[in-house]
């Protein structure tokens, strides 16, 4: 490291695996063209993940919780959330998750270009989470508009028809809830009901918490898991052997490759810190109250950690963080692995192949997101 920052790197638009992968052999620490710092790192980003004091998770003006708190305010509302998000907690959906699984593959069009993103990781990811918390199918066709609606503003960087995007999106959650805490509404269990009871501080959840919690576990997860879902076919459509070898592998085997193959293109691409104090990293003095984005991405490819890049899902498990470090770990990770891992393994035990189609190239998603906008796959 010389010392030297490239001042205004411009990633909005880019590739951003591609981008970053030219940077990070050079550069620590960028600053992109909002001015804001950007760790390209492993060591950085591990480093900033692990230290809630310097790096100050409070880097919205919007409630979102947990992950944007801190300290004892984080570990209330995080407590809350990782009772549903639990190995005991989750086990009993295992069986929902696949028999929603089975019913998509079993109506994908066989021979016929689908879209490994659009045709089959958003409608799964929508289904499988209405079922996780309760919510009405009815609500699938507005799940999946709005899925598509942010992807595409996420793209366009307008401040404006975010907002709007997000009022959208809380207007459907604020529809599920509402009923559910009306007076004299029917008695349920689901998880959607079982939050809307919970308490923090001796005090029940207010709309706006539970709209922020709600917001975390769908907004964040139904875009991600198409983005993972897209990342993973397109990896064992280039990798046959690979999909033979899984089709008779065990759950943790599966586990373990899904989170290699996720490291190698990691669709959650970053998150904001503040600092709040001055902070030296990666060679350079970053000022108090300056942002700070911690590129998961990047880091996950880091060639010092990742031996070149190699794919060795068992060797590399330990320093992947595609779903984060520290306190603020992703609280659905299980979530997330089990989904995938459902997906995959009913896709491999109902179709002979799935391949890449020969005449469409899959087509990469531009920062801020990761990952793929289009993989087109087919499968008999």
């Amino acid at each position: 490291m010389n010392g030297q920052l490239p001042e205004s790197v411009p990633l909005a638009g880019l590739d951003l695996r591609a981008r970053t992968d030219e940077l990070r052999p050079e550069h620590a620490v960028v600053r992109n063209a909002r001015g804001e710092w950007v760790l390209l790192r492993h060591a950085e980003v591990l480093a900033a993940a692990l230290d809630d004091e310097r790096f100050s998770s409070g880097a919205s003006r919007f409630l979102q919780i947990p992950n944007g708190l801190n300290g004892e305010t984080h570990s209330r509302y995080r407590n809350i959330v990782d009772r549903y998000l639990s190995r005991e907690a989750l086990t009993p959906f295992i069986s929902i998750f696949e028999q929603v699984a089975e019913q998509l593959v079993a109506t994908l069009p066989r021979r016929n270009t689908l879209c490994a993103v659009t045709d089959i990781g958003m409608p799964f990811g929508v289904r499988a989470q209405c079922a996780w918390l309760g919510w009405p199918g009815e609500l699938e066709c507005d799940l999946l508009a709005w899925i598509r609606e942010n992807f595409a503003v996420a793209r366009s960087a307008d401040p404006a028809r975010a907002a709007a995007v997000a009022e959208r999106f809380d207007g459907i959650i604020r529809s599920v809830i509402a009923p559910r805490r009306a007076p004299g509404a029917p008695h349920s269990d689901d998880v959607t009901t079982r939050l809307c009871r919970e308490q923090v501080n001796g005090r029940s959840l207010t709309d706006e918490e539970l709209v922020s919690i709600l917001r975390n576990w769908t907004g964040g997860d139904l875009g991600s898991i198409a983005l993972s879902v897209g990342v993973l076919l397109e990896f064992l459509g280039r990798h046959p052997a690979l999909m033979r070898q899984l089709r008779s592998a065990t759950g943790a085997r599966v586990d373990a490759v899904i989170d290699e193959i996720l490291r190698l293109d990691d669709p959650f691409v970053s998150n904001r810190r503040v600092t709040t104090c001055p902070v030296r990293i990666g060679g350079h003095e970053i000022p108090e109250g300056a942002t700070v984005r911690l590129n998961w991405t990047s880091a996950n490819r880091d060639e010092r950690v990742f031996d070149h890049n190699c794919f060795d899902p068992e060797g590399h498990a330990a320093a992947n963080l595609v779903f984060g470090a520290g306190r603020h770990v992703c609280p659905g990770r299980l979530l997330a692995t089990w989904e995938l891992r459902i997906l995959a393994r009913s896709l491999l035990s109902a179709v002979q192949s799935l391949y890449l189609a020969d005449d469409l190239p899959p087509e990469r998603e531009t920062a801020p997101l990761g990952g793929y906008r289009r993989v087109p796959v087919v499968i008999t």
